[in-house]
């Protein structure tokens, strides 16, 4: 069994900025206002030897205008289910409050490990007042800081000694890495939460629901990947709370992180100038890429309607059009597993290595057939290409007159190799070098 905590309490009091210490990233964005959580988040940690997993949920609410309140407060109940152990964090510096005494009951419900909090405690003063906390009932009391770390190893101390080795987590980091990505409310929760048939996401009509980049294991159907769901990207001039800011920045890591992206797009809508922006960030990190039609249940359709949207895409796609396209819809579930298929096929093309003298056999076959036209009365000769060890597929062909190749030839190049070794969905880099 897994070694699992969760951090529960009311907006605000410090639970993001504590997943961060524990897990020693800036994963969950951290504002000063409440709310600013709302999935589920995953990260981590290690303390004396021994791994866990820690769960940064969104803060538990009850009565307020909130529209996401009871989607949260779902989340965290899901969250309390899941974890072996519980951080109930509240606030020193306003005290006890309506919202901690509803989580207290909550928590009173569960025969779970709980540890209670008090967080922002960095002088002696609010030790003291910290007290006050007992009165709730709930667990041993620690004084902690997640800011500047107080106390927080007195309290691993005591959390890791109720987990065991055995139970740490596997290690992630060889498994593929899928992000979800596209502009607000094009379905990417949605899509998440049909595949893994959970409320994994919390999915609203409303865009900008997902701030964070949350990622978690995919494990059915014979798949074994990281699925990542990310915040929306929207156009820079549409950014205007710093926490809309730093979702951005998170989707862009995620790309970064991840070794293919889901493009997911709307299908009423079409491709836009901003999917167009998210794609060429995807490209200009060489990642493998499936693009996805959502929402195609909404579309009137005829015999060519497929056909035709699918040549209009590649068309605005170009140069880099050899991207498979898959029409979807997430409300009728309809060719989502095909998506994941499809997926895991792209990052076999883009892992997979080409030995060097199977690609100097095709190398010669082509330049045989289709030399590099003369320049100035000059013949440029290519004499062996290698494929380079980086981490997305790149070639370097050596000849005697690099400056000479000009682009249509290495677009031929490149044809060419699509064509002999399938990489399908994958950005491929050619140099020609000076042997």
């Amino acid at each position: 069994m897994s070694n699992i905590v969760a951090i529960v309490g009311r907006p605000n009091v410090g639970k993001s900025t504590l997943f961060n210490r524990l897990t020693k990233t800036k994963t969950a964005i951290v504002e000063e206002v409440s709310g600013v959580t709302r999935d589920r988040i995953y990260g981590l940690s290690e303390w004396n030897g021994i791994e866990f997993s820690v769960i940064d949920t969104g803060g538990y609410v009850k009565g307020s205008d909130d529209i996401f309140e009871e989607e949260i407060r779902k989340q965290v109940e899901i969250a309390i289910e899941e974890a072996n152990v519980i951080l109930f964090v509240v606030d020193v510096t306003t005290g006890i409050t309506d919202l901690d005494e509803a989580v207290a009951d909550l928590l009173r419900r569960t025969d779970k490990p709980i540890y209670l909090c008090a967080n922002k405690v960095d002088n002696t003063q609010r030790q003291l007042d910290s007290a006050e906390f007992y009165s709730l009932g709930i667990g041993d009391l620690y004084n902690i800081s997640a800011v500047n770390g107080s106390g927080t190893g007195e309290l691993l101390d005591k959390l890791v000694s109720e987990f065991s080795a055995e139970g740490a987590p596997e290690d992630e980091s060889a498994l593929p890495k899928i992000a979800v990505v596209g502009k607000p409310n094009v379905g990417k929760s949605s899509f998440i939460n049909a595949i893994t048939g959970e409320e994994r996401n919390i999915v609203t009509p409303i865009s900008g629901t997902t701030r964070d980049a949350i990622d978690s294991r995919y494990q059915l159907f014979g798949f074994d990947f990281k699925l990542i769901d990310t915040a929306g990207i929207r156009k820079k001039s549409k950014v205007h709370e710093d926490l809309e800011f730093y979702s951005v920045i998170r989707s862009i890591r995620s790309i970064e992180y991840s070794d293919v992206c889901i493009f997911m797009i709307d299908a009423t809508e079409g491709i836009q100038k901003q999917d167009l922006n998210i794609f060429y960030v995807i490209e200009k990190n060489r990642k493998g890429v499936v693009l996805v039609v959502n929402k195609w249940d909404l579309i009137e359709k005829d015999t060519m309607s497929t056909r035709d949207y699918e040549q209009k895409v590649r068309q605005q796609l170009a140069p880099f059009n050899d991207v498979p396209i898959i029409f979807t819809s997430t409300l009728t579930k309809q060719r989502l597993h095909k998506v994941l298929e499809k997926a895991m096929e792209v990052y076999q093309n883009r892992t997979q290595r080409i030995p060097t003298r199977k690609l100097n056999d095709f190398v010669q076959e082509i330049v045989k057939r289709n030399p590099p036209p003369s320049i100035k009365g000059k013949y440029v000769k290519i004499k062996y290409a290698t494929m380079l060890p980086t981490h997305a597929p790149a070639f370097a062909f050596f000849c005697n007159l690099p400056q000479y190749i000009k682009d249509p030839y290495k677009r031929f190049v490149e044809n060419r190799l699509r064509e002999e070794f399938n990489f399908e969905g994958v950005p491929l880099r050619i140099f020609f070098r000076k042997k």
